[in-house]
């Protein structure tokens, strides 16, 4: 199994759980006591907050590539962000470093079109929602992509920051994403991404009328499946997305 390099922390409450099911996968494909090899280096995420509302976005870039060169050099084979909104800066990760990124847009993509959907609402940070770093990547896959109206963007994000990466999980903001998603599918989504993956501590299949993707979950597979393929791929190969879970 090669090495696999997650910059965390953004926040650690999803890092978390990427640990976990990057373990999880690695031991249901090889059984026993296996685990995963990874390294991760968890940045502090109130820097890269900061720097995110002030629009200083080559700045967090920085931080980012200086955390992918700590994890390649400690001796990675690859390299996630594992957070959504931070893919804004992939390009300047991807280049600070020779092993491959695996892009959670395109894994998510993949997982989408896997199962036969193509119009797809979309939840995250105000960044991910309405900037084309991510929409974009996702319509250049094959995806037509919804958000929620401005006021239901602005409650989504809030809720992330303000409760979800504090590791707060309410009911009532369960109850109020689920009537934005229901929105979304009335506006014709036939699936909903969960663009932040904090979103995942809140919302589970059950609370969409819809499937829902949650790209923590496709990413860690991804990463596993990547880890554990044969040959000298490199990031096209790697960045292909999960196979279908049976």
């Amino acid at each position: 199994m090669r090495t696999i390099g997650l910059i965390g922390g953004m926040s650690w409450e999803s890092t978390a759980e990427y640990y976990r099911l990057i373990n999880e996968y690695t031991r249901d494909r090889l059984g026993g006591l296996h685990s995963a090899r990874c390294v991760l280096y968890s940045v502090d995420f109130a820097e890269i907050e900061r720097l995110q509302t002030e629009g200083r976005w080559e700045e967090a870039g920085e931080v980012l590539a200086d955390a992918a060169r700590a994890v390649q050099s400690a001796g990675a084979d690859m390299v996630l962000i594992c957070t959504n909104t931070m893919h804004k800066v992939a390009d300047t990760v991807a280049s600070a470093v020779s092993v491959p990124l695996v892009h959670l847009a395109d894994a998510t993509a993949d997982a989408v079109r896997a199962a036969g959907v193509r119009k797809v609402g979309l939840l995250g940070t105000a960044f991910t929602m309405e900037q084309d770093f991510y929409r974009g990547r996702l319509r250049d896959r094959g995806l037509d992509v919804r958000v929620p109206d401005a006021a239901g963007r602005a409650l989504v994000h809030e809720v992330i920051y303000g409760e979800l990466c504090l590791g707060e999980v309410r009911a009532e903001s369960r109850e109020a994403y689920r009537e934005i998603i229901r929105g979304l599918v009335a506006d014709g989504a036939e699936g909903v991404i969960l663009g932040c993956t904090e979103i995942e501590l809140l919302i589970a299949p059950e609370d969409s009328p819809v499937p829902v993707f949650p790209t923590a979950r496709l990413h860690a597979l991804a990463a596993v499946d990547a880890a554990l393929s044969g040959g000298d791929e490199r990031a096209e190969s790697l960045a292909e997305g999960p196979r279908p879970e049976k």
